[in-house]
């Protein structure tokens, strides 16, 4: 039996900002319990819910050496879904109202402590994990202080480490005196080679650098960073790993994204009946976000952080062109106050057509998914995503930029063939998204067989975590050997 630690910054069920939770959430169970023992460890954050910190018990506790001061260090376990979770408490580090704070320094200083502790806690636990999957920078201290100080305890001989980056952009850095100061790493471990990158201490770097193998959400995404233009200035090092570097795509909980059961939404249906059931849950939509109630109206969703990353500057500078169109918009999503404030704008200026919600629902995004024919997700990159695998699963045809997972994931339409699950254009360009939404209308409109077809095929894509499990699998195999 291979024994597998998942140490991660969130993860559903007790706490989610993004994707990564979803990833750390549903991965561990779909892994065969046959052959692998995958355990998940979390910060304990005072703002888990109540529910999620009754399922805890106190497992033990002990003090640790980290900047300059013996530090508390709780251990909690839990059992959920027959997956056993541990979490570190501390309440200096994890007291806040959200998992993330606004203030850098004190971010490294808390992920590093957490990773850290994570080792620390191992032998206390009775758990000697064959490999540990790190994942993004949060934990990307985890692989470097495995070989820095834990490799002479007979316990860690021989652990492996793997570190998933689930977004590039984020990278934990810091000045090289401070951070050297906090962890307690060796000075020469702030070097080029290292840990340093452009005069910063680089968390996720060194995860990188200090890893048995890394990878990422998706094969595109894994060949784009590579390159100058998705690297992040990191490109140079992935090159140089790529022989270590593979991209697994995300998959998505098919219980929680099923149109068949799912009980956010009016009408359930299936790859079967959707001609007929599915347009329930856009009238019913309609009618509750104010909008002409219209069945053969064209519905275009987006539900999404709204960031200069996600392709809302393409969709600012097009939207009033876009709303000439017969066509309706539902947005959902919070984010950056100028794409906020713009969605606000045109849901005064063309409150018939548009409807923006600018907050978190999970209820609404489920009826985002199952009501609109269309799913608008132009991004400029995007290593995974999952909001196109969740439209794709209901039937709502993705409209995607060919970049990242959306490239992976989405299979461009072809009048010829007749194949393709979704409609995609190549360049970071409004114009060009414009056109393949006008194409995608056209098709919806004067082609609704063919529209039919495109949704049968959509409905039929298998993006179940399965899929993705057997390929971490296959990776975990050759890593521990």
């Amino acid at each position: 039996m291979k024994k597998i630690l998942f140490a991660a910054s969130e993860g559903v069920p007790f706490i989610k900002t993004g994707g990564l939770a979803d990833v750390v959430g549903s991965l561990p169970k779909c892994i065969d319990k046959q052959y692998f023992d995958v355990r998940v460890i979390l910060p304990k954050y005072a703002c888990m819910k109540q529910e999620m910190k009754d399922k805890m018990e106190y497992i033990t506790h002990f003090y640790m050496d980290y900047n300059w001061q013996d530090v508390y260090v709780g251990i909690l376990g839990a059992q959920v879904d027959g997956i056993q979770y541990y979490f570190i408490d501390n309440e200096f580090y994890f007291n806040g109202m959200k998992p993330y704070g606004d203030n850098a320094l004190f971010e490294i200083e808390k992920y590093a402590f957490f990773s850290k502790a994570v080792l620390s806690a191992l032998p206390l636990i009775g758990f000697r994990p064959d490999l540990i999957h790190c994942h993004d920078w949060q934990t990307g201290l985890v692989p470097v202080y495995l070989k820095e100080r834990f490799q002479g305890n007979d316990f860690f001989r021989g652990v492996k480490s793997v570190i998933t980056i689930h977004n590039l952009k984020f990278q934990g850095k810091w000045d090289p005196k401070t951070v050297q100061s906090i962890t307690g790493l060796p000075e020469y471990y702030f070097t080029p080679d290292k840990l340093e990158a452009y005069d910063d201490a680089n968390l996720l770097k060194g995860g990188i650098v200090f890893a048995d193998a890394v990878t990422t959400v998706s094969d595109t995404y894994a060949e784009e960073i590579k390159t100058g233009f998705y690297g992040e200035g990191l490109d140079g090092l992935l090159r140089a790993r790529s022989g270590d570097l593979r991209g697994i795509v995300n998959g998505i909980d098919y219980e929680d994204f099923n149109p068949e059961t799912d009980p956010y939404i009016v009408k359930q249906y299936n790859a079967i009946n959707f001609r007929k059931e599915k347009v329930k849950n856009k009238k019913a939509l309609q009618e509750q976000l104010g909008l002409k109630v219209d069945e053969k109206k064209m519905m275009i969703g987006i539900v999404s952080r709204l960031t200069d990353q996600k392709g809302f500057d393409l969709i600012a500078y097009m939207m009033d062109e876009l709303c000439q169109d017969d066509i309706q918009l539902v947005v959902l999503g919070t984010g950056e106050e100028q794409y906020e404030n713009m969605f606000r704008h045109f849901d005064w200026k063309y409150s018939d057509k548009v409807s923006a919600n600018i907050y978190y629902s999970e209820e609404l995004s489920h009826r985002i998914y199952a009501a609109c024919d269309a799913f608008l997700m132009p991004s400029l990159f995007e290593p995974c995503g999952l909001s196109q695998l969740m439209s794709l699963r209901y039937g709502t045809v993705p409209i995607v930029r060919e970049t990242g997972g959306l490239k992976d994931t989405v299979q461009p339409y072809n009048q010829y063939e007749g194949t393709g699950t979704g409609f995609s254009f190549a360049n970071y360009n409004a114009h060009e998204m414009l056109a393949t939404i006008r194409y995608a209308e056209q098709i919806y409109y004067d082609k609704k067989r063919e529209w039919n077809k495109i949704v049968d095929r959509a409905m039929a894509a298998d993006f179940s975590w399965d899929v993705s499990a057997k390929k971490y699998q296959e990776m975990y195999d050759w890593l521990i050997g």
